[in-house]
């Protein structure tokens, strides 16, 4: 089975991203290896920086994950700094980095009525100007995501099974590969 990588947005532990990213991972079939990324780790993206333990084990995680799953909170209409600048880092070399043609799929949360959409496209966006393959289907957007969380888990079950198809779908076609 194939093997993911989460990178989840927001680096507070009671985050409803981080609760998203925890009840995907218990739905998903066990035989898939799961790593979650400590994006918290990495300074910021500095090119004078070129040998730092945290972003070599970082880019080692994704080298080695067959996909990535991106779960980002929305802050102020876009990506969390944290997540933008854990991209910077996996995004060198320009057009030549662990990123290029890395499968990725997305979820966003918010406490809105939008369920982060913005932040999801913003995301996409720099996704595809580093020459990742973004998963293409239906958006998977947490709507009032902080309402939904119980224990550390969302709990919205029809959101987590619209969810679950996609991402069924994203493990087959890492499978496939």
């Amino acid at each position: 089975m194939p093997s993911l990588l989460f990178l989840v947005g927001s680096l507070r532990q009671a985050s409803s991203a981080k609760a998203t990213a925890r009840a995907m991972i218990h739905r998903l079939d066990p035989a898939v290896e799961v790593q979650m990324a400590d994006i918290g780790a990495l300074p910021h993206y500095n090119a004078d920086i070129t040998d730092n333990g945290a972003v070599a084990a970082f880019l080692h995680q994704i080298a080695a994950a067959d996909g990535l799953v991106f779960v980002t909170p929305e802050y102020n209409y876009g990506v969390p700094g944290v997540l933008k600048n854990a991209i910077d880092w996996a995004s060198r070399p320009a057009y030549e980095s662990v990123l290029k043609d890395k499968p990725c799929f997305i979820v966003s949360t918010s406490g809105g009525a939008l369920g982060g959409v913005r932040a999801q496209a913003q995301l996409k966006y720099t996704l595809n100007g580093v020459l990742a393959r973004v998963f293409i289907g239906k958006e998977i957007v947490v709507p009032f995501a902080n309402t939904k969380v119980e224990a550390g888990l969302l709990v919205d079950d029809a959101i987590l099974a619209f969810a679950g198809e996609s991402l069924t779908a994203f493990v087959a076609g890492l499978a496939a590969r």
